[in-house]
Formats: C-alpha cells, structure tokens, sequence
C-alpha cells in the first residue's frame, strides 16, 4: 500500500491557529482525542461560515456527512494549533475538505470531512450556488 505524502501546514490555501487550553487535556497529559474534531471545526467554519464568502443558500446549513481523522502524533499543552484546511471537490450539493492540524511545524493529525449543504425546512440535500462554488474554487488543494 502506498504512504500518502504528509503535507506541510503550508500546503494548505486556508490557514488559521487555536490556542491549546489546559483543560483540553486527559489524564495522560496530553490533549484528548475529541479535541482534535474542534479544532478541525475551527478551520472549516472560518471559511464556510465567513459572512464576507456568503457561501449557503438561504435556509440552508453545512452538515457533516462523512469524517475521517488520522491520529498522528499527541498534541501537548501548553501551545498553538496551526490549522491548514483546504478544498479537495466540490460536488453538487457538497464539499470534501482536506485538513491537518500542526503543533511545532509537526503534523499531529489529517482528517478528510464531506460536508453537504442542507435545506432546512426539507432536511434535504440542496445544490450550491455558483457563487457558492466559485468562492469555494478559491480553497483549492494549494500544494499538490
């Protein structure tokens, strides 16, 4: 099987930080796994949720559909978390996003999110807006 290449936090066309908090860590001292997921959500909603982007559609809202995160190596307190986050595809009615969270320029985890955009009053799938699209264009896989 092939090892996919890891990337750098530079690599990424999005990128952004969140400070690690004591409170994030475990009994083993180091930060807990569920954290890992905010700060990944960090990086996504300052790109799908930034008013200037205008990216859903009225009474619409982003949903995860699908996540895959691939612990890497331990996050520890104190610090900082780079953010890199990216788009991989953009689909009809969804998004797939690449992301890596960085502490020390080391990669500690890399997740693939799948996020639909969905009607609230349906609960159904709804397609993007081409603005939508064109401004999600812009996040495209920098570095590959």
């Amino acid at each position: 099987m092939e090892q996919k290449k890891i990337p750098s936090l530079n690599d990424f066309s999005h990128i952004t930080h969140d400070k690690i908090r004591y409170v994030d860590t475990d009994r083993q001292g180091h930060v807990n796994n569920a954290v890992f997921s905010s700060f990944l959500e960090t990086g996504r909603v300052e790109i799908l949720y930034d008013q200037n982007n205008g990216l859903m559609s009225e009474h619409c809202s982003f949903v995860i559909a699908s996540i895959k995160l691939d612990f890497l190596n331990e996050i520890t307190w104190p610090g900082e978390i780079g953010i890199g986050t990216r788009i991989s595809r953009i689909g009809k009615s969804s998004i797939s996003i690449e992301q890596g969270l960085y502490q020390n320029h080391i990669c500690v985890a890399l997740a693939e999110t799948v996020i639909v955009q969905m009607n609230d009053g349906t609960r159904k799938s709804m397609a993007l807006e081409t603005r939508a699209i064109e401004v999600l264009t812009k996040y495209m896989n920098k570095g590959e």
